[in-house]
């Protein structure tokens, strides 16, 4: 991990190694920082031979991220399944919360023989010594689409591709309030009716009780990235607007500004390759022009653009799929959403 402070970054700091890190494009590491001294790290541990046998692991610096406590398993299950796809929020300078994929019930099931058994949502709250109450969100999700978590003044607001009975493959999001966890509830009837994962999650931004939400679907055979508002902490969210340009691939980020104006980043054909495309868009419905940040592929290596907002700045990171790979940031105004 690295600092960004003003225009230099630190000295990386190393927080793992190992011949076990488990490397994919779209499940990926990351760290939430609890604020400047306090973070949580998290990476994909690689478990037994099969190709997703792999657990989450976590640690904890309290010296912003100079040093590291020893690893310890996110979740309480062992088996050699997949664990992953993991969204961590913080709840004040000592709680939080982690949600993740959970895929326990795959144990003993032969790979590729047959039907699968259900990929699972868990979560389980952050606490100064490690993880606890871990609970089941919903016992049946898309096998490998990222989760997306935020923290509104309700609790903490969860979001994810469902799979229903007939396969379909919509976004529901879940409430973390009272301590308790709401049944799920589906976000928008999109009706995507698919038989296997698109690989392609949802993207959550909250401010106070102001939310924000963008996914990519192809329902009906048409691929759009559309966003949706909500002003009670998602309890409801108002009617989906289409906010990509016509050749979308998805990829999606989000983040909220002051005025509760959005930012969303997604992936977009373009000719033989594709663009990193930003559109700023109000929760009235009114849409900038879309910013083209940078010209990326449609390869997987790509993965997942990155979006934050620091004061004054809006943040994007993408991978260039290049020999070797590199990690790009374009940092831009936002006062305008624009930038280099």
């Amino acid at each position: 991990m690295a600092w960004l402070d003003g225009s230099r970054w630190s000295i990386p700091v190393t927080i793992v190694g190992g011949d076990s890190l488990f490397a994919n494009w779209a499940d990926f590491p990351g760290v939430q920082p609890r604020d400047d001294r306090n973070l949580v790290a998290y990476w994909p541990w690689r478990v037994n031979d099969t190709t997703y046998g792999y657990h989450v692991r976590s640690a904890f610096s309290s010296d912003g991220g100079r040093t590291w406590s020893p690893p310890m398993r996110l979740h309480r299950d062992t088996s050699g399944t997949e664990h992953g796809f993991v969204s961590l929020v913080s709840i004040g300078k000592t709680d939080g919360m982690a949600v993740w994929l959970d895929g326990h019930n795959f144990l003993g099931h032969a790979e590729g023989h047959g039907p699968g058994p259900d990929m699972a949502v868990h979560g389980a709250r952050i606490t100064a010594s490690g993880f606890t109450d871990e609970r089941v969100i919903d016992p049946r999700a898309c096998d490998c689409c990222q989760t997306a978590a935020t923290v509104t003044s309700r609790g903490v607001l969860v979001a994810y591709r469902d799979r229903s009975s007939a396969e379909i493959r919509d976004i529901s999001i879940a409430r973390y309030e009272n301590g308790r966890w709401s049944a799920p509830t589906p976000l928008h009837a999109d009706g995507w009716h698919l038989s296997g994962c698109p690989v392609n999650g949802p993207a959550l931004a909250a401010s106070g009780n102001h939310v924000a939400v963008a996914w990519f679907t192809a329902a009906a055979d048409t691929s759009r990235v559309q966003i949706a508002f909500s002003r009670d902490g998602g309890e409801h969210f108002g009617a989906p607007v289409r906010i990509d340009v016509g050749h979308p691939i998805g990829r999606v980020g989000v983040a909220l500004l002051p005025d509760t104006t959005a930012l969303a980043t997604w992936i977009e054909g373009s000719g033989e390759g594709a663009m990193v495309q930003m559109r700023r868009i109000s929760p009235a419905a009114v849409m900038s022009d879309p910013v083209a940040v940078a010209r990326t592929s449609t390869a997987r290596a790509t993965g997942v653009p990155q979006l934050a907002i620091a004061p004054g700045r809006v943040i994007v990171a993408w991978t260039e799929a290049a020999k070797p790979s590199l990690i790009r940031l374009a940092v831009g105004s936002a006062a305008s959403g624009k930038g280099r």
